[in-house]
């Protein structure tokens, strides 16, 4: 019998090549986006059901879990993808948009994972693949809400493995580098008031950074994401967290290596701060 994954946010990037990867290694794919009826691809994938999910609407999350169950009899994996990335100054975001940020990568991801909980417990068994970031290890600037959604990810993901591993249930940390998605577009949240000029060298060293050459050239394909997240579905193993891409390993070889000072002040260099 084939076995079935759900994956959140898959209208794009990572969460769409991960759908087609899995598809076409057999799997029973469950692909939810907020707005399923603007796919195309997916949905002409025979093994591939496209539905709607919103990780900030309950309703959606246990609609999806009753389509996916009743389409494929069961759920082997979920995959936490869907997320955004908030950036900018703190004192400029107004407190909706902080909510939105913990609600969207937090909150929703709880909230999803609480409601599969026992559809994966009754059957013994089930893999939960959170997806983190780098930036759950590390930070860069202006990154205190995004960040903070992805330290949470980290440490609720590795308090998860303790208490699902009675049930059978494992967890699964991927932890992505500078991904070639949409990211900088629909996915970015950018938050900026040019009068609070304190911040401005900061913001301008940041975009700068992030778009050079030098780092266009070192972003990974979503390809290389959803091959990571095959192998910690597949690979058998109770390893708990999984880098993926070159500036991943390089990076949070560095962070774990070196000491705050060095760490941050060698980032700072590169940023010209």
């Amino acid at each position: 019998m084939s076995r079935t994954i759900l994956i959140t946010g898959a209208s794009s990037g990572i969460g769409k090549e991960t759908a087609k990867l899995f598809a076409s290694r057999g799997w029973n794919v469950v692909a939810t986006t907020r707005a399923p009826a603007k796919e195309e691809e997916l949905v002409e994938i025979e093994n591939v059901l496209v539905t709607r999910l919103d990780v900030t609407d309950p309703e959606t999350i246990n609609a999806a879990l009753s389509a996916a169950i009743a389409k494929f009899g069961k759920i082997d994996v979920l995959l936490n993808n869907a997320g955004y990335g908030a950036y900018g100054p703190l004192e400029a975001f107004p407190m909706d948009r902080i909510r939105r940020q913990f609600d969207t990568n937090v909150i929703g991801l709880l909230e999803t994972t609480k409601a599969v909980l026992p559809h994966m417990r009754s059957q013994g068994s089930g893999t939960i693949v959170n997806i983190s970031s780098i930036g759950g290890q590390m930070t860069f600037p202006l990154g205190a809400l995004y960040h903070g959604t992805k330290f949470a990810v980290e440490g609720i993901s590795e308090a998860l493995h303790y208490e699902l591993e009675a049930a059978g249930i494992k967890i699964k940390i991927v932890e992505p580098g500078m991904i070639a998605t949409d990211f900088g577009g629909r996915s970015f949240d950018f938050v900026n008031d040019e009068a609070m000029t304190e911040y401005q060298p900061v913001v301008q060293a940041l975009f700068g950074a992030w778009g050079s050459t030098e780092m266009a050239a070192r972003a990974s394909q979503p390809i290389v994401v959803a091959e990571v997240i095959y192998q910690a579905v597949t690979d058998g193993t109770a390893t708990l967290r999984y880098r993926a891409g070159a500036d991943a390993v390089e990076l949070l070889d560095n962070r774990k290596a070196l000491d705050d000072a060095s760490f941050i002040g060698g980032l700072k260099a590169q940023l010209g701060l």
